[in-house]
Parts: C-alpha cells; structure tokens; sequence
C-alpha cells in the first residue's frame, strides 16, 4: 500500500503528569496536529494546546470505568489518517513503557500508514523523584527492574514471576499495582525477598494531590489500606528507598491528571 495516501501518525508521550515535564518535541507536534487521539492519564492543560480546528478523540482506559477497545482505537487511527496530514496519539508517560505503542506502531505500519514515535518521561521514574526518592542508586545496587502489576486477560504469555524477580533484581518498579498489592507483596516475600525490604508507594506523582508512604514490604499493603491510596500510583520496593532526599523533591504541579472534562472550544468525538 502506498503510503502517500496517509498522513504520518505521531506516537507521543504526554509524560507523568506535570505538563512542565512535556518535550520540546510533543509541545511542538500537539500544537500543530490536526486531529488527538488521546488517554484519560493525560493533563487536560496538554489539551489546551492544540489549534481550534484540531478534531479530540479520547480513548481512555481505567479499571472500573468504560474503557474504549484497542482493536477500536487503531481503527480510529487508521481512519483520521486517510483524511489529515498530521496526527497525535498522545499517552501518558511513555508510549513504549507499557503503553501499547508498539502495538499501534506494528498495527498501523502493517497497514501503510507512516508512524513516527516520540518518547515521554515515565512515570515510574518522576513520581518517585518528585518526593526525593531514587530509583537506582550506586550503594543500592545495580538493577533495577519496571513491571506491571496489572496483568491483562488478553494477555497470551505467563503472568509475573513475582518469586523469580524477588531475587533477581536490586530493585523493583511497579506500574498499576495497588490493586494487586497484597498479592504481589506476598509473593515477592514468598520468593526469598526480605519483608522488612524498605517499599514506597506514591500517589498522583508529579500533579495535585500527590500522597506517598513508605513502609517495609510485609506491612505495605496494609499501609496503603490505611491511607486509602488509590490508582495512578507507583510502587518501589528496594533499598533504594532508603537514600531518599526529600530536599530535592519539586512542588507537584497544579494539574489534572484524568482529563474526564471536555473542552468547549474543540471538536472533541
């Protein structure tokens, strides 16, 4: 298929939340794009970005709320591509770390469509920095390791050796995995891993409303049961934790994070 019938689909990583923490590079492709395809983890404030005549599209995912099918987004990408010349995929964090971006990438270069990825800050990285906390650090090891806590049904491929990774990484990053957090820290301790292993959970990194602990791993679970922490948050466990500078850490950016609202003054399907 000739891939001068399409325009070029940009994969873009919106970052952690602050839109401070955007590149120079998506700042310049959202604000000249012709249609957004964007995720419910991107500040509305990136929204504001685009011109007046920029069609939004959102397709964003949540447990426990509607969530629009993969299958129907790469759909909606392939058809604003026959029609504009310049398209945004936005995403938070990063489009490669646990974003579905190579899906979309393989999906719509298969179809002829040009695909161009641009990376983001992760938040896996922000959000523990944004309260003072490494994630690798040169007396607390020498790996680190991202994971998802959240394993999709679809999925065709064994979950997380939780036990495995127990031993064989410094330090553990986890994404989307309060929900699963008694589970996890179990098995991780099951495996071999101290459970005095020092742990943080952090919640909103980077935006508004932003709440972490810290608690050694057997008690972590129960810690955030108190506090009542709740998704988006990220999960460290390691001795990493242990070397945190609270000093260093910026002032969270007065930010949405769930862009649920609508924009009056843009198209938005």
């Amino acid at each position: 298929m000739n891939t001068h019938q399409f325009g070029t689909v940009h994969l873009v990583g919106a970052g952690p939340g602050d839109p401070d923490l955007l590149t120079v590079k998506a700042q310049k492709l959202i604000s000249k794009c012709d249609a957004l395809v964007y995720d419910s983890l991107v500040p509305l404030e990136l929204l504001e970005l685009v011109s007046s005549n920029c069609q939004l599209h959102s397709v964003g995912k949540r447990r426990g709320h509607h969530s629009v099918p993969q299958r129907t987004t790469n759909d909606i990408l392939f058809d604003l591509a026959k029609s504009y010349s310049c398209i945004v995929r936005l995403k938070g964090g990063d489009p490669f770390l646990f974003g579905r971006g190579a899906e979309e990438a393989s999906y719509l270069h298969k179809k002829g469509v040009p695909v161009q990825v641009v990376p983001g800050v992760t938040s896996g990285i922000a959000a523990p920095a944004y309260v003072g906390i490494p994630i690798t650090h040169r007396l607390a090891g020498s790996s680190v390791t991202f994971v998802t806590g959240h394993e999709g049904i679809d999925k065709k491929r064994p979950a997380v050796n939780w036990r495995s990774l127990a031993k064989s990484s410094d330090g553990i990053v986890i994404y989307m995995g309060v929900h699963n957090l008694k589970f996890i820290s179990a098995e991780l301790i099951a495996g071999g891993m101290n459970p005095e292993t020092s742990a943080a959970v952090i919640e909103q990194g980077t935006v508004i409303g932003q709440r972490y602990i810290k608690s050694p791993l057997v008690k972590l679970f129960d810690r955030v049961q108190e506090e009542n922490l709740r998704s988006p948050a990220i999960v460290v466990i390691g001795s990493v934790v242990d070397f945190q500078v609270e000093a260093c850490s910026p002032k969270p950016a007065e930010a949405v994070s769930y862009t649920h609202l609508t924009l009056p003054t843009k198209r938005i399907v």
